[in-house]
Parts: structure tokens; C-alpha cells; sequence
């Protein structure tokens, strides 16, 4: 990465730190193939703006803006930017460090609801969580996945490194798949692994198969971690073969029915840890653990023999969890088939700090206004998302430079301890000493638009939610008695 390499004579790591942000801004600058000063200066607007962003229009009021609303959304509707060229930025930019060397990448989707955009394609059923307890809403909207590098120790940062719009015909498994191939590619290419280096952890939430996750992904160096509900059952690896025992081997062992603690057998692993936040933690795991694959849905097509994929089950309990909630057991599968006590240690503790990416989908949905656009365009909505990845990726790289302008009720933060929105408050100030990219907007007035008291004679279209592909009902595929 050209951009990243730190300029020569550079006197400390402020100037280092300096240096990176500004790389990475002329690179950003050169990702906009069109409306590129718009772009950059809704950008920079965004990032300047001293409250929330609540609309578009009002980030074409900020000082750095030296166009019209009207450029403004002309720049995400029509503008031009190259995400395969930003998505290797995004890679050259330095991975967080851990004292074991390991890189922790964690995985989600985030929904950006658009419930009443009726002309608006692309539409999915996004699970969203009511108020109440266990309610649960499917509201109409664009389902993002993102990648993000997690951080050690408490912290509300996260290093995001892709995003993917999910459409309503894409398979999960095999989307995030590709989406993580992708980053792992561009992650050993920037340098951040090395042949030797532990194997990367990729950490997926409820609602993925961490099984068929890592058999995607077993040509690469990573270790697959996921949760799993309780309504789960696996089998255990076949005993030993008898001298004399007739038939073909065993493939499966005994079940294990995860809402069944009682049935459960002995642990091969048991841990206690002691945490300040949780009470003591206690780990139990079980070695090669496979589920029993059927050959339908995404297995219906796979060729030869169904594969056994083992790995480690872990079951997580605390001893007490904030706010006085009563505490559930966590029940974590991971890729590696025989972890030993520090690895089963090592990936309840990195699946804790998933719940980091949590933080920054609030900060990119209330302080950035990632979803407060009413775009009707989806490749609009992925150059606005794109724009909001850019702006957090310059904060994490200011985050050195900037200071502390702390309200006056709160608290002094640590040195390098300010929040992402400390970090965009100070960042006006940065924005001053960086070089300016755009030109000066050419002079223009709007257009007449349409006459008043016509008709509109191209009303948009109006797209169905969910699957695009309509499936045949019931009587339709079902043969007749006399056929």
C-alpha cells in the first residue's frame, strides 16, 4: 500500500499518524471516478458536523461544503466510486494489534429499514427485536453484512473493513463466505499476515452455520467461532471400532442436545476464569463435535458424501451479568476439533469482544445518519454506506491527533481512550491543517423542474419485499388426479 508507507523525515508518530490520514484521504479522492469533489465534500461534511447528522440536505450548510443540496444528492445518485479500490484502502490501514499476534475479525449484518419505500428494488425481510421481551418484527429493508477487525480490551472501536448489501435471493452462508475470502485476500496481501502467524479468528453470531462457514472456508488460514441456539443437536465422534466388528464404520456418535444439560456427558475441557464484569466464568467444552448434515437446502446440490465437519463445542456461564439480568448459558462452536484450555479460554473471550461491533453500528446509525437518507436507489444507498466506512476509517486514523473537547459534564478521557464521537468532535480542527482536494464548485442555477399543475408521466415502479423469484403454489405443482 503506497498510501500507507510513512513519509521520509517524519519526526514522531504524530507525524506519522498525520501522514496516514492524509494518504488514505488522496487515495479516497482517487476512488471517485465521478462527482468527485461533491463526494469528498459530503465526506468531509459529515465528518466536521458538530451534532448528529438528522439529513442530507442540512451537511450542505457546514462550512467545508461549498456546493448545493442539490450536488449533494446528485453526487450519490449519479456519482461514480470505485468500492473494489476503496475495500484495499480500507485493508492498508493498520489492523489492531493483540499481544498473541492473532487477528480477530468479526462478522454481522446491520439493517438499514426503508419500510415505506414502496419504488425502492431490493428489499428484504429484516429481523429486528421489539421493545417487549422475546418480540421480534420483520420490517422491510436493506440487510448490510460488515466485517470489522476487533480491538483488544473494552473499547467502543472496531477497524471496519467491508460491507456487502444482501439481496433477497442471496444465500447467507455463501455471501459471507465470499465476503470474508475477500478480506482474508486483501488482509495477507496488505502485510498484516504472514506465513507462520496464527491462524485468523473469524467470529459470527447467532443466525450463521459456523459448520458450513468453515467448510467454505478451509482452504484458508482461519479458525471459524459462532454461536449456536439451544434448539441445536450434535453428535459426538463414532467410539472405536471393535476387533471383529462387522459393517460399515461409524460416522456419528451419540446425540448431544444442547436444551438437555442433564444428557450432556463429562467435558473434555473445564475452565474458571474470574472477571471484574461477569463473576467467574465457567467453560466447559466437548472435542469433536460434528451436527449430522442432511442433503437438502444448502447441501442439496453437494456433491459425493455428505463431509463430517467437527470442532470444539463450548458452553459459557457467568456468574452474573449487569443490570441484574439473570444469566444464560452461551453455547460457542469453533472450527479447531481439539482445543486445549487456553484455546477454549481464547474463544469465549474473543466472542465476548464481538458485542464491540455493536457500538459501532449505533455510532454509524445515530451520530453518522447511516440510515437517515431517504434514498430510493440501492447503488445510491451503497455509495452513501460506502462514504460512511470512509468516514470511520479517518477517524480511527485521528483518533491520535485529535483532543480531548469534552463537554462540561463529562469526564477527562485517558490518553488514546477517546470515543469515536470525541474523535469527530476535534476533527474539524485536524480537517484545517490536511490538504485540500476538491476544486471550487463551477457557478450553475437549478433547473425549471416540472411545470406546475402537470402530471407526473413517469411514476416509479413499485417493487414486491422479499424473494424475487415467486415460487409455484401447491396446486400448481401438484398433478392432477386423472394426470
Amino acid at each position: 500500500m503506497a498510501w500507507a508507507e510513512a513519509r521520509a523525515g517524519v519526526r514522531d508518530e504524530t507525524d506519522r499518524a498525520w501522514e496516514r490520514l492524509a494518504g488514505f484521504r488522496r487515495e479516497l479522492y482517487r476512488c471517485f471516478t465521478a462527482r468527485a469533489d461533491a463526494l469528498c465534500e459530503l465526506c468531509d461534511a459529515a465528518l466536521c458536523k458538530q451534532d448528529r447528522v438528522h439529513m442530507l440536505a442540512e451537511l450542505s450548510l457546514e462550512p467545508g461544503h461549498q456546493r448545493g443540496h442539490g450536488a449533494l444528492y446528485d453526487a450519490l445518485n449519479c456519482g461514480k466510486l470505485q468500492a473494489s479500490r476503496l475495500r484495499w484502502a480500507l485493508a492498508g490501514v493498520p489492523l489492531p494489534a493483540w499481544d498473541d499476534g492473532r487477528i480477530r475479525l468479526a462478522v454481522d449484518v446491520s439493517n438499514w429499514l426503508r419500510p415505506d419505500a414502496a419504488t425502492s428494488p431490493g428489499r428484504s425481510f429484516c429481523h429486528c427485536y421489539g421493545r417487549g421481551n422475546n418480540s421480534a418484527q420483520m420490517i422491510p429493508g436493506w440487510p448490510y453484512s460488515l466485517v470489522a477487525a476487533l480491538e483488544p480490551g473494552r473499547t467502543s472501536w472496531t477497524r471496519l473493513l467491508d460491507a456487502v448489501r444482501l439481496g433477497p435471493d442471496d444465500d447467507l452462508a455463501a455471501v459471507t463466505a465470499a465476503q470474508v475470502r475477500g478480506v482474508i485476500g486483501r488482509v495477507i496481501a496488505a502485510g498484516h499476515w504472514h506465513d507462520g502467524d496464527p491462524d485468523i479468528l473469524v467470529i459470527f453470531d447467532a443466525g450463521y452455520e459456523p459448520a458450513r462457514l468453515a467448510w467454505l472456508l478451509a482452504d484458508l488460514p482461519v479458525q471459524v467461532l459462532g454461536r449456536l441456539g439451544t434448539n441445536r443437536v450434535l453428535r459426538q465422534a463414532p467410539p472405536p471400532r471393535r476387533p471383529g466388528q462387522m459393517g460399515p464404520p461409524m460416522r456419528h456418535g451419540c446425540e448431544l442436545k444442547l436444551s438437555d444439560d442433564a444428557a450432556c456427558p463429562g467435558p473434555d475441557v473445564h475452565t474458571t476464569t474470574q472477571t471484574s464484569r461477569y463473576g467467574a466464568a465457567d467453560a466447559r467444552a466437548w472435542h469433536r463435535m460434528h451436527p449430522k448434515l442432511k442433503a437438502r437446502g444448502a447441501w442439496a446440490g453437494h456433491q459425493g458424501e455428505l463431509p463430517v465437519i467437527e470442532g470444539t463445542l463450548v458452553k459459557l456461564t457467568v456468574e452474573h451479568l449487569p443490570h441484574d439480568r439473570a444469566p444464560k448459558p452461551v453455547w460457542l462452536w469453533t472450527s479447531c476439533p481439539d482445543a486445549d484450555p487456553d484455546e477454549v479460554n481464547r474463544c469465549w473471550q474473543a466472542f465476548l469482544r464481538r458485542f464491540d461491533i455493536e457500538h459501532t453500528f449505533r455510532f454509524l446509525k445515530q451520530v453518522l445518519g447511516w440510515t437517515k437518507p431517504k434514498l430510493r436507489d440501492p447503488a445510491a444507498a451503497d455509495r452513501w454506506t460506502w462514504l460512511i466506512l470512509a468516514c470511520y476509517a479517518q477517524l480511527w486514523l485521528a483518533r491520535g491527533l485529535a483532543a480531548d473537547l469534552r463537554l462540561p459534564w463529562q469526564r477527562p478521557a485517558l490518553p488514546g481512550r477517546l470515543t469515536p464521537a470525541r474523535v469527530r468532535r476535534g476533527f474539524r480542527a485536524i480537517h484545517g491543517t490536511l490538504p485540500v482536494l476538491t476544486a471550487a464548485p463551477k457557478p450553475g442555477k437549478p433547473g425549471p423542474g416540472r411545470p406546475p399543475g402537470s402530471k407526473n408521466r413517469h411514476p416509479a415502479t413499485r417493487h414486491d419485499v422479499g424473494k424475487a423469484a415467486i415460487k409455484k403454489t401447491t396446486q400448481e405443482t401438484t398433478p392432477s388426479p386423472g394426470g
